[in-house]
């Protein structure tokens, strides 16, 4: 519980837990549950893991089970003593995985739960604004199943309290180890049974002629290293700042003049950002390391660079997309990597849930700071479509109080909708259009993600325009819904658009 959420890069991964027998399964099952209910009476706002648990039923002559159970040695020992009973675990187990999923599943129908589950796992991979965090599994207990032949890019965790060796091993912890980027650059495996030995033994039988350096081969850098590495890179930022005449400071990233100078801040502070989230997954770290780290960029600091940085990005993909090739090498040779500002749990509920804090208390009494929510919203690359409108936001709230996490989140659909509307009024107003038939053109395109150049010469029919006139209306009219567009698909293609950025 302690360690979970360094462990997965706060919650953006999930967890298989591999467990000695069924019963240890149901057992720790049990007590997730009881240890949970009780965090969540001493303290309102701990978010509960979501806890999954599977293993094969007893078979009863069922064909399928038997088939299933050939590859699951220790399941197939375990369900010959006491099969009623845990029989009646695995039922309730599904009974209650029932009422927090919205499911039906039953025993009867084994393979169906099975399968919701492993679907479930690779959910992950979608955002919490996507799909919602209530919908995935956190940790998945297990026995046998799952740890051989079950891959997801979105799991990267293994805990285990059973004994492993040569192959079995070697297939359990390659669960955790499918590379998915920069934000999952190995696999965590936590070992409760300190089998060291047996982890070597596997590596150098399995490392074939390269035995000599298996353990480089297959092992990451222990924490010290990569805390000097982290240290080496943060001094590199320094040194640029300074070489361009400015101080380390984020606010003085705005002030870097030209396309290579913003290029090599990108690189610089990519490179640091790289290893910060290498840092955040090592779960051993000790007291001395993790304040070596905060010391060397603090944690509010390390935000604000983030923010700096997502800025900059925003601007460079603009002037990328836009230039049509005409940007110079620096930019053009960019990989921004944005998925390394990416935070599960700096997300659109989370900035909701602040806000209402925020708005809800007397200033005297405020845990967080109208400055401190902007800067957390500039700082996750999760929320780059909607910075800005959530930014006007917070901005307006001054005056309101004892808002509840409802309220502020339909406060902001009805402000985005307000803002969209006196933006729909002025683009019409410019243009010589009716803002209702300019609404309605645009709402077709965002419902049908299609951009349609038959309607919009329909849109100008009413101006009564020869095709000339009418050809330069469209392509000024376009300048300015563009941006607009992209706004609404919030990084989701509108087909046929592009036709008009070229």
């Amino acid at each position: 519980m302690a360690k979970h959420d360094a462990a997965t890069h706060s919650r953006r991964f999930n967890a298989l837990f591999a467990t000695a027998s069924i019963n240890d399964a149901i057992e720790y099952y049990r007590l997730f549950k009881r240890t949970q209910a009780k965090l969540q009476q001493e303290n309102a706002e701990f978010e509960p893991l979501n806890i999954a648990c599977v293993f094969s039923p007893p078979a009863e002559g069922n064909k399928d089970v038997q088939q299933m159970q050939e590859d699951l040695w220790q399941e197939r020992m375990d369900n010959m003593h006491d099969p009623a009973g845990k029989k009646r675990a695995l039922k309730a187990i599904i009974r209650e995985y029932n009422q927090q999923y919205g499911t039906n599943h039953i025993l009867d129908e084994f393979d169906g739960y099975y399968q919701d589950i492993q679907q479930r796992i690779k959910d992950q991979q979608y955002s919490n604004k996507d799909y919602a965090h209530r919908n995935k599994v956190d940790v998945t207990i297990v026995v046998d199943m799952l740890l051989t032949g079950f891959d997801s890019k979105y799991l990267n965790t293994l805990y285990v309290d059973k004994n492993l060796k040569y192959h079995g091993l070697i297939q359990a912890f390659s669960r955790t180890n499918r590379i998915l980027n920069d934000t999952k650059p190995y696999g965590n495996v936590l070992d409760f049974r300190g089998q060291q030995e047996a982890v070597d033994k596997a590596i150098v039988l399995f490392s074939d002629e390269k035995k000599e350096r298996s353990k480089e081969i297959w092992l990451v850098d222990p924490a010290p290293v990569v805390v000097e590495k982290y240290k080496e890179a943060v001094v590199e930022l320094e040194k640029f700042m300074q070489s361009h005449g400015l101080a380390c400071k984020a606010e003085e990233v705005c002030n870097l003049k030209g396309d290579e100078a913003r290029a090599g801040f990108i690189g610089c502070f990519k490179e640091v950002q790289r290893l910060r989230t290498k840092l955040d997954q090592y779960t051993d770290l000790n007291e001395e390391s993790r304040q070596r780290i905060e010391n060397l960029l603090p944690d509010e600091s390390l935000r604000a660079f983030r923010g700096a940085y997502i800025e900059t990005v925003k601007q460079l993909r603009e002037k990328r997309e836009k230039a049509d090739g005409g940007v110079s090498p620096e930019i053009d040779d960019l990989d921004f990597e944005l998925v390394l500002f990416a935070s599960s749990v700096i997300d659109y509920d989370y900035i909701m849930g602040l806000i209402a804090k925020y708005a809800g208390r007397e200033p005297a009494k405020r845990r967080v700071t109208k400055e401190q929510l902007i800067n957390l919203v500039m700082s996750s690359a999760d929320l780059i479509e909607e910075r800005e409108d959530i930014m006007e936001y917070i901005n307006s709230l001054d005056e309101v109080n004892g808002m509840t996490v409802e309220e502020v989140k339909q406060g902001f659909e009805e402000f985005k909708r307000n803002k969209y509307d006196r933006e729909i009024a002025k683009v019409a107003e410019n243009h010589g259009l009716e803002a209702d038939a300019l609404k309605s053109f645009v709402k077709e395109i965002m419902d049908r993600m299609i951009f349609d150049g038959e309607k919009l010469s329909d849109l100008l029919a009413p101006l009564d325009l020869g095709w000339k006139a009418r050809t330069r209306k469209e392509l000024v009219l376009m300048e300015d819904l563009i941006p607009l567009l992209r706004r609404l698909a919030a990084g989701h293609e509108i087909s046929g658009l592009s036709a008009y950025e070229e």
